[in-house]
């Protein structure tokens, strides 16, 4: 595994824990206006200082909540997936489309989280972390890499990444319909997924709108 990383999937390890440092000076300041709040009515809270604030859901936080993270080993699992598969994947796919596909990634994403919990689960909580991008470019290593061994930790046995990566995300569609693990953003990481899929299909050229050029086949 190259430690001489690309300066896309470099700037955003960069980028992830400069904010959560910030987080951490900040308190619940970010997390307040940058996460992810769920459609729907503004809700009152009260901040350390005992002032009462407006939160609730703001455009741009499709995209800043995935900058965001909750805890140490939440920032320190996510960053590891980035170091050790999209260095891979940005230098296939090139700078520019690396950028393209880490952000439609992470906003498909959140909209999955949104519909999610509008209309299916309810409740008012922000949704955090990186890991709907990260999940995206999972899948982009299963599909360019079909063949590649990977290892699950409770399973330690090479299977191919195509497999690795199929497994992971019925996982994740099984947890997500039984609520296992329910503080985890099951769907934002299933959204992710399918927002890279259709993204790479899009560009081999495999879906109905057809792009100026194939980059593979």
């Amino acid at each position: 595994m190259p430690f001489d990383l690309p300066a896309v999937t470099r700037n955003l390890l960069i980028a992830n824990v400069v904010v959560f440092l910030l987080q951490q000076f900040m308190g619940d300041t970010l997390l307040m206006y940058f996460a992810l709040w769920p459609w729907g009515p503004d809700q009152v809270a009260q901040t350390a200082a005992g002032s009462l604030v407006s939160i609730g859901f703001r455009p741009w936080q499709v995209v800043t909540y995935a900058f965001m993270h909750g805890s140490t080993l939440h920032l320190f699992s996510n960053m590891l997936a980035l170091f050790m598969f999209g260095g891979q994947i940005e230098r296939i796919f090139g700078p520019r489309n690396f950028t393209l596909y880490y952000f439609v990634c992470l906003v498909m994403a959140a909209l999955a989280q949104l519909v999610v919990v509008k209309w299916f689960t309810g409740g008012f909580y922000p949704t955090l972390g990186a890991s709907g991008a990260v999940f995206g470019i999972l899948l982009a290593f299963g599909m360019l890499f079909p063949h590649e061994k990977m290892m699950l930790i409770f399973l330690p046995i090479p299977i191919s990444a195509w497999l690795f990566v199929t497994l992971y995300g019925l996982a994740e569609l099984y947890m997500g319909v039984t609520g296992t693990q329910s503080g985890i953003a099951h769907f934002a990481h299933l959204g992710g997924m399918l927002g890279g899929f259709i993204l790479i299909q899009y560009w081999r050229g495999k879906l109905p709108i057809k792009p100026q050029r194939q980059l593979w086949r």
